[in-house]
């Protein structure tokens, strides 16, 4: 019998955008995140603390470009009102993207490190 795979093989399954993971995949990464929760919540508390590294700001950017093109391309549709196929489909459309992601997440950047920098200092901010 192989050993249960641990948070960290999971959260590196779930990061993995080459595939989406099956039924069985996502209850054994539900049961594990529910017994791990504490050390999520810790680890989270942690990590608000400190200001981000520029990896981390550049995974937000990613992330940041990505859904905007998703809402491009749902016309503003929420992620979460969609069915799974077609969410799959659009995230494949997304895959082939790649390039105009990147170039977005670039231009992004700055934007991301400010509101972290503004998030440190208490959100003082001048509109």
């Amino acid at each position: 019998m192989s050993k249960p795979m641990g948070l960290k093989e999971f959260i590196k399954v779930v990061e993995s955008p080459d595939e989406a993971l099956t039924l069985p995949q996502r209850m054994k990464l539900a049961r594990s995140l529910k017994k791990n929760k504490a050390k999520i919540a810790m680890g989270r508390k942690r990590a608000a603390r400190k200001v981000a590294n520029i990896d981390t700001l550049k995974k937000r950017a990613q992330k940041q470009a990505r859904m905007t093109i998703f809402k491009k391309i749902t016309k503003g549709v929420d992620k979460g009102e969609l069915s799974m196929g077609r969410r799959a489909s659009i995230e494949k459309r997304l895959d082939k993207m790649k390039p105009k992601i990147d170039k977005l997440a670039k231009k992004i950047l700055p934007k991301v490190r400010k509101g972290e920098l503004e998030r440190k200092r208490g959100g003082k901010k001048s509109d």
